[in-house]
């Protein structure tokens, strides 16, 4: 399980010096729920993020135990270091609003035949409960052509989870190269 640290002071200074001992700055929150602002060893956390099976993971802050989903990140814009992560408190039996990823699967027919797959959206904002919530959205590219998309409305989801983007948005699409 990642553990992290409660930061006590949240001012420039002690900020600064935390980056340079290598943790990675975070704030823990959820409606109803006092923010948490805490503190991560940065290799721990990326090596936890990519170990965790879901969508919800767990994390330890001083001797509270929380489920939360990783809700925004921030990078160094030359290093592409992470610097900042926003993490939401996984509340069970309360709908809340997620950012869940997108996963594309096979290789799309246009591609094949001198297109260009364009990922528009990586990830989809959806209201579901923490039970409800999927670890991701599969789609299966494989039969796209050059000119086509798909969009969010293509997209099956159960009737406990509801996406909030527009139906009309293009998530993923084949266009032709130039």
């Amino acid at each position: 399980m990642l553990e992290g640290i409660l930061r006590e002071s949240i001012d420039r200074k002690s900020l600064k010096t935390l980056r340079r001992d290598g943790y990675l700055i975070a704030n823990i929150y959820a409606k109803g729920f006092k923010n948490i602002h805490a503190a991560f060893k940065e290799n721990e956390f990326i090596k936890a993020v990519r170990k965790k099976e879901g969508l919800v993971f767990p994390v330890k802050v001083g001797e509270e135990i929380y489920n939360v989903v990783i809700q925004e990140y921030q990078k160094e814009p030359v290093t592409n270091r992470l610097i900042h992560v926003d993490l939401k408190v996984a509340l069970p039996n309360i709908v809340t609003k997620y950012m869940v990823p997108v996963v594309i699967k096979g290789i799309a027919k246009g591609v094949k035949d001198k297109g260009v797959l364009v990922i528009s959206k990586r990830r989809l904002g959806v209201k579901s409960t923490a039970e409800n919530l999927p670890d991701a959205f599969e789609l299966d590219v494989s039969d796209l052509d050059v000119g086509d998309s798909l969009l969010v409305r293509d997209i099956k989801v159960n009737d406990n989870i509801k996406i909030i983007e527009a139906d009309r948005i293009a998530v993923v699409g084949v266009i032709k190269a130039q």
